[in-house]
């Protein structure tokens, strides 16, 4: 009886807040921004490994790509990237790789830390040194992340937000735009609404805690907290209003058309993603594509269908026709991102988004039609005074150095140069990779 009323009242949650984002790892963590010139944001943008073939560039000229087709995107924004290849993983082994890829360590590999993907360990690191600014914490999103295990970890495999609507709803309810609407008290109704729901699921949480076992009462816990903020958000907003970030602020239209289509609804995730930068409210986000084992892709605009696990990255070699289709067009996706980011003044004055904000795209495998952890993959981004060192034609780095030292180096970007509790600790070189920062 008892375990029915647990669930009971853990499902009645979810549906008197209606968009079931308060047990939902969206607030695991709360990330700040790190002075002088390191960057505020960290986005990092999760997909599947690839097919090393179709990936590398078609020639180097010193570090000056000349981009293969499935990465000729890349070509618009050359100035702003970084591409690295070739590091090779703590966990080389056949595991789908998913946890090592922003680890460090794979599944069988698990450490004395256990697993702690890189962004929430920047997070819980600004956390234990009190520089905690944003009204609210990290954004996992992402949709089709179902059948299989995503790049994110705290202690457990995080599952990020999958519907555009809920998480548009939780980030912007109460937000002020740049050009609010005259009169309108509907969303401060909203508010006060929400906020006299979590008093009242406080209690009633805190009496739930007695009958878990140690491993619930942990993720309660990360709940608790997350109503914590919750509720200092909600009571900031409905006395001052704004959107937490003290400026202009700009809020993407709520997310509409055919939001089943899990490529065409990350779209709109990201809209999300850049408004909640552009607004203050977060400063670590991360978007997953689907999984490490399935990834259905409907892209009829370029006449592709199918699975991308087993219909593309175990098909259709050597030549992985389907596969750079589909990569091109995430490449665009990553391309029209960074467009977006520069597009945006910051609040303050200091440039743009882009400007503040350091991009990662990382990938759970480097070779996975082999299903191996070597040739790990990455594509860095960040703005003019940025901390990446770019070049006008962009930048390809081919290292041997550990993959894990590219985390390590978005740790140092975030501010965080204290690694104790990330990764592998027999890792020698417990540093970023030389040559990726500016200074």
């Amino acid at each position: 009886m008892r375990s029915h009323n647990r669930r009971s009242f853990l499902k009645g949650v979810g549906a008197s807040l209606g968009a079931s984002l308060l047990f939902s790892p969206f607030y695991d963590s709360i990330a700040n921004a790190a002075p002088g010139k390191k960057p505020k944001r960290l986005l990092i943008f999760f997909t599947m490994g690839t097919a090393p073939s179709i990936w590398k560039p078609t020639s180097v000229s010193g570090e000056t790509p000349t981009f293969s087709e499935s990465t000729s995107p890349l070509a618009e924004i050359k100035e702003h990237i970084v591409m690295v290849d070739g590091l090779p993983s703590g966990s080389p082994s056949n595991n789908h790789g998913s946890a090592d890829g922003l680890t460090g360590m794979g599944y069988f590999s698990n450490g004395p830390y256990g697993l702690i993907s890189v962004d929430q360990f920047i997070v819980e690191k600004l956390k234990a040194a009190g520089t905690l600014a944003s009204p609210v914490p990290s954004l996992l999103l992402g949709a089709d992340t179902g059948g299989g295990k995503t790049g994110f970890y705290k202690r457990d495999n995080l599952v990020p937000e999958s519907s555009p609507v809920a998480a548009y709803s939780t980030v912007f309810t109460g937000v002020s735009p740049s050009t609010p609407t005259p009169n309108d008290t509907s969303a401060e109704d909203r508010l006060r609404r929400r906020k006299s729901i979590f008093d009242n699921l406080r209690g009633e949480i805190s009496t739930l805690k007695g009958n878990l076992g140690s491993e619930q009462k942990y993720k309660l816990d990360l709940h608790l907290d997350s109503i914590r903020q919750l509720e200092e958000r909600l009571s900031s907003e409905v006395v001052g209003g704004g959107g937490g970030g003290g400026g202009s602020c700009t809020v993407p239209a709520t997310p509409s058309g055919d939001l089943t289509n899990n490529l065409k609804a990350n779209l709109h995730h990201l809209d999300i993603i850049v408004g909640a930068f552009a607004c203050g409210i977060t400063r670590v986000a991360g978007i997953q594509w689907g999984s490490d084992q399935t990834m259905n892709v409907a892209l009829d605009e370029i006449g592709l269908r199918g699975e991308e696990h087993n219909g593309m990255i175990h098909t259709g070699a050597p030549a992985h026709s389907d596969l750079i289709k589909l990569e091109k067009w995430l490449h665009v996706q990553f391309v029209e991102l960074i467009k977006k980011l520069k597009s945006i003044p910051e609040a303050d004055g200091s440039g743009t988004l882009l400007d503040n904000t350091l991009v990662a795209w990382c990938r759970d495998m480097g070779d996975a039609p082999n299903h191996t952890q070597n040739e790990m993959k990455f594509v860095l981004a960040s703005g003019t005074g940025g901390y990446l060192k770019t070049a006008p034609g962009g930048r390809f780095i081919r290292s041997n150095e550990r993959h894990e030292r590219v985390l390590l180096s978005l740790c140092d970007a975030m501010g965080v140069t204290d690694y104790a509790g990330f990764g592998d600790p027999a890792l020698q070189a417990k540093s970023p990779l030389p040559g990726l920062a500016a200074t």
